[in-house]
């Protein structure tokens, strides 16, 4: 399925050409037809479903759009990420501090839902993803017979949140969890490594920023600025939490853009969009805005998984629609 939003009414004085590199890696990579290049060059969002290597558990998204603003206002923008990604199925959404600090996770809660599954979690038996000390910390330290069970839910999900993201910063991808929600352990680290080999954009075209995302903090990369942030937002039967580390290169000629997924309390197991900013002199000084999502998660195999990964695949393809709506009209307004 490709989606395609209207085009602006007067595309007379609008180029019909991009950068040789842009046409080339639309043609080759994301294979857009002439009727899909002619809408994205005529102003329209397009977003198109990328073939993968692994279907029962991988889902690729493809979106792009003309965005007449100057490339910085974007990177401001998502710099302030607490206001950038609100509304829209963000309900929460909190930049993390530098150093983390507990009080960054205090607006953290669980989900009435997720309590009621948290009282009888075992290991390899939970709706909740997390690993097996925090399977077994919700079993120990909680007294779910309490008045104050769900504040003391809360208290420590913030706890597990802080000390996740303090692991990730010392020691990378490494002490990312080992999820035991199943009887089978997702090692988070290895399914993310997996994720990121069959990325071709960052094997062929990316090599330091490909090593970055696999060997941080002992790979730096250059000329570039970071930031993590978590959020409660909407997806599938109930609400989930997840944190994020964003890393944003800028150069003269582009500014990429990395958003790794380290952690979700529900349906994935690891996920990394790549956003691409790159100008074009032709068309004025705005720039074209690419980005490819890339989720693997459980229950995409089998009969029931075929019907499932429709549905997640369609709901990514809607949401980056979405996002590549809203951030052309959030940015040109602020002209």
């Amino acid at each position: 399925m490709i989606a395609v939003a209207t085009a602006p009414a007067d595309t007379a004085q609008i180029s019909m050409s991009a950068p040789s590199r842009l046409n080339e890696y639309l043609a080759r990579s994301v294979k857009l037809t002439d009727s899909e290049r002619k809408s994205l060059m005529s102003g329209a969002a397009v977003t198109k479903p990328i073939e993968v290597q692994e279907p029962n558990k991988d889902v690729s998204v493809f979106g792009a759009i003309w965005i007449n603003a100057p490339m910085r206002r974007y990177v401001d923008a998502l710099t302030n990420i607490e206001n950038f990604e609100r509304g829209a199925g963000f309900n929460v959404t909190k930049k993390i501090s530098t150093p983390p600090a507990l009080k960054d996770f205090e607006a953290m809660h669980l989900a009435k839902e997720d309590l009621g599954d948290l009282r009888t979690c075992r290991v390899g038996d939970c709706i909740v993803k997390l690993d097996e000390d925090g399977v077994k910390r919700f079993r120990s330290e909680i007294d779910w017979k309490a008045a104050n069970s769900r504040a003391a839910a809360d208290t420590l999900m913030r706890q597990l949140a802080f000390d996740y993201v303090v692991r990730y910063l010392e020691g990378g991808n490494d002490r990312l969890a080992v999820y035991r929600d199943h009887s089978r352990p997702t090692v988070v680290a290895q399914e993310f490594r997996g994720l990121v080999h069959q990325m071709p954009e960052l094997t062929n075209h990316l090599p330091e920023i490909r090593r970055n995302l696999l060997d941080f903090p002992s790979q730096p990369l250059p000329n570039s600025s970071s930031f993590l942030y978590w959020q409660e937002f909407e997806f599938g039967l109930r609400p989930t939490l997840r944190i994020s580390h964003v890393t944003i290169r800028e150069a003269p000629d582009e500014v990429i853009v990395t958003s790794k997924m380290l952690y979700a309390s529900h349906y994935f197991w690891a996920a990394l969009e790549l956003r691409t900013l790159v100008p074009d002199p032709s068309r004025g000084e705005g720039f074209w805005f690419l980005t490819v999502n890339r989720t693997r998660m459980d229950g995409l195999s089998g009969l029931t998984g075929m019907f499932v990964r429709w549905r997640v695949r369609s709901g990514v393809q809607d949401g980056t629609l979405t996002v590549l709506r809203n951030t052309k009209q959030r940015l040109e307004a602020a002209r």
